[in-house]
C-alpha cells in the first residue's frame, strides 16, 4: 500500500509539473503518458491533480477517465487484497 500511495503522489506532482510547464510554454508530459500513469494505479493522483491544479479539466478523456481509473484501480486492489496477494 505504501507503493500505491507514493505512486499516486508522483502522479499528482506530475500533473502539477505539467500545468506549470504549460503556463511557461515549455516541453510537456504527453496526455497519453498522464493517462497511462492514471491507469496504472494512479487514478487518485490523476484526479486529485486535475482538481487541485485545474489541469486537463476540459478534456473528456480526463474528465471521464480519471474517475474510471479510480474505480478500476479500487476493483483490482480489492481483488488482490481478497486473494491475499498484497497486504
Amino acid at each position: 500500500m505504501v507503493i500505491y500511495i507514493l505512486w499516486n503522489c508522483y502522479v499528482f506532482i506530475a500533473m502539477g509539473r505539467d500545468k506549470k510547464r504549460a503556463k511557461l510554454k515549455r516541453w510537456r508530459i504527453s496526455e497519453a503518458t498522464l493517462l497511462w500513469m492514471g491507469a496504472i494505479f494512479g487514478g487518485v493522483g490523476l484526479f486529485a491533480g486535475m482538481k487541485f491544479f485545474h489541469h486537463k479539466t476540459a478534456h473528456p478523456r480526463f474528465v471521464f477517465g480519471a474517475p474510471m481509473f479510480i474505480l478500476l484501480n479500487a476493483v483490482v486492489l480489492g481483488f488482490l487484497i481478497y486473494k491475499h496477494v498484497i497486504v
